[in-house]
C-alpha cells in the first residue's frame, strides 16, 4: 500500500484546512487509516484513526471537536478537516494505514505499516 498526503500550507489562526490521503496499491485490505502529526522537536503523536469496515472514527483529545476524519472508499482516500486552527497545530502531518484495525492500539505508531511522507501544516498567530 503506497499513501501519498496532501493539503497541507499555511493559514491563520481560526481558519481551516482539509488533508487528504490517497491510497493506491493493494488497498482492498487496508482496514484502518489514521492520521499522526509531528511538530519540531517533538514526538509524533496520534490525532485521528478512521475503521474502514464502517467508519467508526478515534481522536485524539486535543483535536476533538475541531477535527473530522472520514473516508472515500470509491476513492481509497482519507480526509481529515481541520478547523479552528491554532498555532500549536503547527506540524508535519503524515497519513498512515494498516491491513488490521487494532482496536486496543490505533493510537500508537506501531499499528500502521504504511505511511505517507508527510504534508506541512502552518497556523500563524
Amino acid at each position: 500500500v503506497q499513501l501519498q498526503a496532501s493539503g497541507g500550507g499555511l493559514v491563520q489562526a481560526g481558519g481551516s484546512l482539509r488533508l487528504s490521503c490517497a491510497a493506491s496499491g493493494r488497498t482492498s485490505s487496508t482496514y484502518a487509516m489514521g492520521w499522526f502529526r509531528q511538530a519540531p522537536g517533538k514526538d509524533r503523536n496520534f490525532i485521528a484513526a478512521i475503521r474502514w469496515s464502517d467508519g467508526s472514527t478515534y481522536y485524539s483529545g486535543s483535536v476533538k471537536g475541531r477535527f473530522t476524519i472520514s473516508r472515500d472508499s470509491a476513492k481509497n482516500t482519507v480526509y481529515l478537516q481541520m478547523n479552528s486552527l491554532k498555532p500549536e497545530d503547527t506540524a508535519v502531518y503524515y497519513c498512515a494505514a494498516d491491513r488490521t484495525f487494532h482496536s486496543g492500539t490505533y493510537y500508537v505508531e506501531r499499528a500502521y505499516n504504511y505511511w505517507g511522507q508527510g504534508t506541512q501544516v502552518t497556523v500563524s498567530s
